[in-house]
């Protein structure tokens, strides 16, 4: 590429979003050189290993100040007074475009637009002017890079994923939308929700699904003896839409129908103690354990030690929902049949009787009978196993992904 290419997100480097720090290793990895803002810190303790690989240095928007602000803003109006006087009379006279899902106001999106427009500015002075810049989220970052646009003139695209799609009012999408050159997200579902709300004129909607590490998530040898206990594996942030409650319903029944197994359900969040106490309400304690928060590395370890990888999201009442879910990619790539939920994109990723059982969100029984069938089964678990491995290598590859991002980046730009 002739440039970099600016890539701005929400918070860095979230555990929950590992996928972003996979796509942009991958196209460092190509060759595509990478400016990377963050509007805010993320404060996680827990760090993916994979964000060390990051050649690019992170910008943390929130930590500028003030002097710095002005400063930035004062360089942009220097260049280009009319268009930043533009620029800020739409964010005043549009405060809507942060009504919804969002966690900062329009002004404060203007704000911190300013800093990224300085920065297009400073680099295109040192001879290395970024080609276009890359959102991911619909909400706040895609906002931001609007602004960025309309103050700098380059050209941006956003990546809507789940709750920050589904949460916008939908002319606050239709407004990102009508001055990005194009829209990725992960699914078919997204896409088709997106057509709802959209309208003609408005940026082409690409889905290229988050791809992962085919050479990190891999089958590994299991060997199992004729008294092996099935170890059922599921991996997620503890918040509603997961549906881990109705997971531990399902798990209920097969203990009271005579089933035996033992379950790992990794991750964190603010529904764990609630989770704890129903799993002990159910007589699951044996059973059922939560060994907290994993990083790559441990995933990568729980899910060799797994035999069925389980995954049961819903669709909240407010509208909040998974698209496809990493880690059910990455559980299907280390060679795992599945059973989940259709909820979100599920469904274009899990064929039901293929690689998984699949069933309808919120399904109890149809949870239960799918594993059920799982664990009286190695052969089947095998075989679905295997086709699971095979659906990925053929449409999640990250570099696959990177590629498809790279051309339309260059597309946009051009």
């Amino acid at each position: 590429m002739a440039g970099p290419v600016i890539y701005l997100v929400r918070s860095w480097p979230r555990l929950s979003q590992t996928f972003i720090v996979n796509e942009v290793v991958a196209l460092e990895r190509r060759g595509v050189e990478i400016v990377l803002f963050s509007m805010v810190r993320s404060d996680e303790d827990l760090v993916q290993p994979q964000v060390r690989d990051v050649r690019a240095q992170v910008r943390y928007l929130a930590d500028e100040t003030v002097r710095g602000a002005v400063g930035a803003h004062l360089s942009v109006l220097v260049t280009s007074p009319l268009r930043y006087a533009r620029a800020l009379l739409y964010a005043l006279r549009h405060p809507e475009l942060s009504e919804g899902y969002a966690t900062c106001s329009t002004m404060g999106c203007f704000r911190f637009a300013g800093h990224v427009a300085a920065e297009v500015l400073r680099l295109g002075r040192a001879g290395r002017a970024p080609i276009h810049l890359h959102a991911h989220f619909a909400h706040d970052p895609a906002l931001v890079a609007l602004l960025v646009r309309r103050l700098s003139g380059l050209t941006f695209t956003f990546t809507a994923h789940a709750r920050d799609l589904y949460q916008i009012p939908a002319e606050s999408y239709r407004t990102r939308a009508g001055e990005a050159a194009a829209v990725v997200t992960c699914c078919d579902a997204n896409a088709d929700y997106i057509d709802t709300i959209g309208a003609d004129g408005l940026a082409a909607v690409r889905v290229i699904h988050h791809g992962v590490e085919l050479d990190q998530f891999r089958p590994q040898s299991r060997q199992a003896g004729p008294d092996h206990t099935p170890m059922l594996v599921s991996i997620g942030r503890m918040v509603e839409k997961k549906g881990f409650a109705d997971l531990l319903h399902a798990l209920h029944e097969l203990v009271t129908t005579g089933h035996s197994f033992r379950c790992r359900i990794y991750g964190d969040g603010p529904l764990r103690g609630s989770l704890t106490q129903l799993r002990d309400s159910l007589g699951l304690t044996a059973q059922v354990e939560f060994p907290g928060e994993q990083d790559r590395e441990g995933i990568i370890e729980a899910l060799g030690e797994a035999d069925v990888f389980l995954l049961t999201p819903i669709v909240t009442d407010d509208g909040d929902r998974d698209g496809i879910p990493n880690v059910l990619v990455e559980a299907m790539a280390c060679g795992l049949p599945v059973v989940a939920t259709s909820a979100g994109g599920v469904g274009e990723l899990v064929q039901d009787g293929v690689n998984g059982y699949l069933t309808e969100p919120g399904n109890v029984q149809g949870i239960a009978k799918g594993v059920a069938s799982l664990l009286a089964s190695p052969d089947v678990r095998s075989e679905m196993g295997g086709s699971a491995r095979r659906t990925v290598e053929e449409g999640y590859d990250v570099n696959g992904a990177a590629r498809q991002l790279e051309q339309m980046f260059k597309a946009a730009a051009s």
